[in-house]
């Protein structure tokens, strides 16, 4: 996964991504044999020669100017997440750097003191290739109950939720559309790869999942950038239902992130997420003392889902 290949991989592939149509380009009928725009028709709109753009897919030229870079962006269509990503790739083709093994990431005493303040949303603190660093009690019982809640404070032991994402079938159950939230996944990774080209870890975690899920390879063969800020999904838990959240990334420079999960106030979500916290704290009561709680998917039972929303003469009900 270095910086020369992926360059010219994501301009080949970005450039078959798009027809002649979408570009206002002529064929005046004829029969193509590539699937999007050829090399000199990118080339022509962007503004440069035909051999100079191959060069540069062909990996031979490293002395593209950000107004070139610009140029060919504006010509594929790219969105402003993609286009940084182009200057990221060629910024790693110009030094072709080494990959190093990255020094260990850990969770600042800033965001633990978030996570206690976010007690009643779902929070979870992620590194650099999406590892859980910590999570509060609702965000573990939101995204990942069925593991050790203890997993994060053990390095060689956290979760990591690409491969939940795409190796673990309680978390693909648990998105009504799992699609969308693995393609988020995949192109978020891109993102980072083109930010970190040097990183060994997250090298041997594009490695892992491509030989491991035949789904992520195809996606990150695709080579969609996706910067993942704010996306509303459907969430089906096992112990409340149905819950609408929107996850918000909230990053402060190239530390870890915190993602939550949010609902829209006095929505049967809200109430669902307020029972899950009444299950996973009635857990904890019940583990004692000195004693972490068992996993939420199987400390509580089941609590029936009133459509309806809460009502006066019970505990609120989940949508």
């Amino acid at each position: 996964m270095n910086g020369k290949s992926q360059l010219g991989e994501f301009l080949r592939t970005r450039r078959s991504q798009l027809r002649p149509e979408d570009a206002a380009v002529p064929t005046y009928n004829e029969r193509r044999r590539v699937s999007g725009l050829r090399r000199e028709e990118l080339a022509l709109l962007a503004g440069v020669s035909a051999s100079y753009y191959t060069r540069l897919e062909q990996g031979q030229s490293q002395s593209a100017s950000p107004e070139v870079l610009d140029a060919i962006a504006g010509a594929l269509r790219l969105d402003d997440s993609e286009r940084r990503h182009l200057h990221d790739l060629a910024r790693a083709d110009r030094h072709r750097p080494r990959a190093r093994r990255p020094a260990p990431e850990r969770v600042s005493e800033a965001a633990r003191q978030l996570l206690d303040v976010l007690s009643d949303v779902p929070a979870v603190v992620l590194g650099l290739r999406s590892d859980v660093l910590a999570w509060n009690r609702l965000g573990h019982a939101l995204f990942a109950g069925h593991l050790d809640p203890g997993g994060p404070e053990i390095a060689g032991r956290r979760p990591n939720m690409a491969r939940l994402v795409f190796l673990d079938g309680h978390t693909r159950e648990l998105y009504a559309d799992w699609p969308s939230k693995a393609m988020a996944v995949v192109g978020n990774l891109r993102l980072v790869a083109g930010r970190h080209p040097r990183d060994a870890a997250l090298h041997a975690l594009v490695g892992e999942l491509s030989s491991t899920s035949q789904e992520f390879a195809t996606m990150w063969a695709d080579h969609r950038v996706r910067a993942c800020t704010v996306a509303a999904y459907t969430m089906r838990h096992p112990l409340v239902g149905a819950v609408n959240v929107i996850q918000q990334t909230l990053s402060h420079g190239p530390g870890p992130s915190i993602v939550v999960a949010t609902t829209e106030a006095g929505s049967p979500s809200r109430a669902a997420l307020a029972l899950l916290g009444q299950a996973t704290a009635l857990g904890t009561a019940q583990a004692g003392p000195g004693h972490e709680a068992a996993p939420a998917a199987r400390t509580a039972p089941r609590v029936p889902v009133d459509p309806a929303g809460p009502t006066r003469s019970g505990p609120p009900a989940a949508g």
